[in-house]
């Protein structure tokens, strides 16, 4: 049998119920992956015709990065919260938040108008 023959009868069978199924889940995961690389071009896009100041504000950027340094400052006390209970760990969180506030209060400067 000849190598292209071969090919031909290998082309010809079907696929197996769990390789038609993966091959599937590629396709879908290859477009994801182009709509995602679409949606960052237009990000990109928008990003140089408006400008970065205005895409932050439209998109709501800055609340965002706000709330994540505000995450990172409350896992400076500890990754995990320690509690079990519902109540306890809504007690352990509110600890950490007016620790937080206090340190801000401390780390504030006082300005005096001098003149």
């Amino acid at each position: 049998m000849r190598l292209d023959e071969q090919h031909e009868q290998a082309q010809a069978r079907p696929l197996p119920h769990d390789e038609l199924v993966h091959l599937q889940r590629c396709a879908q995961e290859a477009r994801v992956a182009a709509d995602l690389a679409g949606q960052g071009n237009e990000t990109l896009r928008a990003t140089r015709h408006y400008g970065r100041a205005f895409w932050k504000r439209w998109t709501g950027y800055h609340a965002r990065s706000r709330v994540e340094a505000k995450i990172r400052c409350l896992k400076a006390f500890g990754e995990r919260i320690a509690a079990r209970d519902p109540d306890r760990q809504t007690a352990e969180i509110h600890i950490r938040v007016a620790l937080i506030n206090r340190f801000n209060a401390l780390g504030t400067a006082e300005v005096v108008r001098v003149a």
